[in-house]
Formats: structure tokens, sequence, C-alpha cells
């Protein structure tokens, strides 16, 4: 069974290179695992889609909350689905600099990344819009 799981965390470490370690270990892991997903990073925050087999997204999802590099961890969106949206990338990443403001401002009250003020399916909305206007990077 497939599902999708969506969660928001803080960077420990906002200045550091962690969303290139998260992704270099993310492109390693996820294609053994089954996992896909889209990785956006902006202002410290992470807004991040996976999916995959239900046992397998559950174990990341564990090791996310572990993880020393994320605080903040909050489940936004959990579902079974049909079929994948994010089925191209074993991680995907969002190049949050090249944004145009009117998509976040289209989902939030201000044009910044912000899972944590709205719910998890505007968070997957804006996701999904992201990905429509090309606005993904390192398709790996």
């Amino acid at each position: 069974m497939l599902v999708r799981l969506l969660y928001a965390s803080r960077a420990i470490d906002p200045a550091c290179s962690a969303i290139e370690d998260i992704l270099s270990q993310s492109r390693q892991f996820n294609p053994g695992s089954g996992i896909t997903g889209i990785l956006c990073y902006g202002g410290g925050i992470f807004l991040q889609a996976i999916e995959g087999g239900r046992n397998a997204v559950s174990e990341l999802y564990g090791h996310i909350q572990k993880d020393p590099r994320h605080k903040d961890v909050v489940l936004l969106h959990y579902e079974e689905i049909s079929e994948r949206r994010f089925g191209g990338w074993t991680m995907g990443q969002v190049n949050m600099s090249k944004v145009n403001t009117s998509i976040l401002l289209k989902y939030a009250e201000r044009p910044e990344l912000d899972p944590y003020a709205v719910s998890g399916k505007v968070s997957l909305a804006l996701l999904e819009e992201l990905m429509a206007t090309a606005s993904i990077i390192g398709r790996a």
C-alpha cells in the first residue's frame, strides 16, 4: 500500500549545509526503499513530502524525528494514495531563491515558506504548484 506523508521542521543550524547532506543521503537511501518525494527549504524551514510503502515511509519519518539536523518536526498530512505525485524523484529539491513570491502569496499571508502557519493540504498544494512551475531542481 502506498502512502504520502508531509512534514515540516526547522533546521538546527540554518547556515549549515544540512540540506545538501539530507539530499545526498535521500538519493542514496531512497531508491532501495522505494521512497520518492520532494524537499523544500527556505528561511531555515524544511517542507518535505515522502511517498512509498507504508512501512518504509513510517520508518523514514521515525528517523527524521530523531535526526539532529531537525527540530520542531510536525506531521502536516498523511494519506493512503493510489499513485505517486513525486514518483520522478528519489528526492527532488525546490530552489526557493527562484520561486516567484506570488506563488507563495497564493497560499500564505506572507511571501515566505511557513508550513507551520497553513494546513497540510495547503502545503501540499504549494508543493504541487512548485512542481508544475518547474521550480524543482536536482531531479535525481
